[in-house]
């Protein structure tokens, strides 16, 4: 079997792969690929680990069983029409996503993203800024979603001390579970955490926002499409929140002309929040257990249905 690997890993973990495959089964990396190659590859593959762009499945290649995405996330693959078992991540990024995100709000209510940009200026703030700090432990939170991002925060957040509320339409473990429910409880909650996938889009509506709480914080690891950003720049820019920690933005890289650059009342992670150490090689790892199902003709685990989105 024919295997085009468009994960992008270095020598050693090509060579580590290669020893871990079965002898049916021949990898051809991308980046040891060029010009038509890499498509030749591409449309001969039987299996597929990675995210290949989007375009390059008008076709699909004819003998393909199976597609390993590396990532959790897959909603620009939402209208391909593909008849064999795909798989992303699951729940791989959830615990460095919500780490990430813990430590951006943790930072902004306690002024150290403010003072990382004294330090550079050799700026001393000190004693100015101590009644300026804020804790996170008496904090009322929602979590838009309640997949596995949003239940590693949840974990995170009691240990704070905070009251955590989650959102989902069919969950019954979720505590809200409408849109007009979410409206009634945004004026009395101080931090609003977005989990949400792609598809959802604009679901952090300017209506959303004006309902929030003044002086509230907003944080989202979720996708960038799923919050309205111009009202989310208005709502910072006039006070009504009280900052934003991002790790995802509508437009990434984030352009330069970007005002959230300068507000010094926003973190921004930079799309960073799944990465650690260890990434390709969980990502590896993830591959090989489920081509040795693939291959025993087992369930494979954490299948999705690309047209519905989860």
């Amino acid at each position: 079997m024919k295997l085009f690997v468009y994960t992008s890993l270095d020598k050693a973990l090509q060579s580590s792969l290669r020893k871990e495959l079965p002898a049916t089964v021949q990898p051809i990396f991308k980046d040891e690929l060029s010009g038509t190659q890499l498509m030749e590859a591409f449309n001969s593959a039987e299996i597929i680990m990675g995210n290949p762009p989007v375009d390059w499945f008008k076709q699909i290649p004819p003998k393909l069983a199976f597609w390993q995405l590396d990532s959790a996330g897959f909603e620009n693959y939402r209208n391909l029409n593909i008849n064999v078992p795909v798989a992303n991540m699951g729940d791989f990024f959830a615990q460095p996503c919500a780490e990430t995100m813990v430590g951006g709000i943790l930072a902004f209510y306690r002024n150290i993203h403010l003072l990382v940009r004294k330090q550079d200026k050799k700026e001393w703030l000190g004693s100015k800024i101590r009644t300026s700090l804020d804790l996170l432990g008496n904090k009322k939170v929602i979590i838009l979603g309640s997949g596995s991002i949003g239940q590693a925060l949840k974990q995170m957040l009691l240990g704070f001390g905070c009251q955590v509320k989650m959102t989902a339409r069919k969950n019954p473990n979720a505590d809200i579970h409408s849109f007009e429910e979410l409206l009634e409880v945004l004026p009395h909650t101080d931090l609003v955490i977005n989990t949400l996938p792609g598809n959802l889009n604009k679901y952090v509506s300017a209506e959303f926002i004006q309902a929030m709480k003044p002086g509230s914080l907003y944080a989202s690891v979720g996708r960038g499409s799923t919050t309205d950003e111009a009202a989310l720049i208005d709502a910072l820019q006039t006070g009504k929140l009280a900052g934003a920690v991002l790790d995802v933005t509508e437009q990434e890289p984030l352009p330069e002309t970007s005002s959230l650059w300068e507000m010094e009342n926003v973190v921004l992670t930079q799309h960073t929040g799944g990465g650690y150490i260890e990434e390709n090689e969980g990502k590896v790892k993830k591959f090989m257990d489920n081509l040795k199902r693939l291959l025993n003709k087992e369930e494979i685990q954490s299948q999705v249905n690309l047209s519905q989105g989860y």
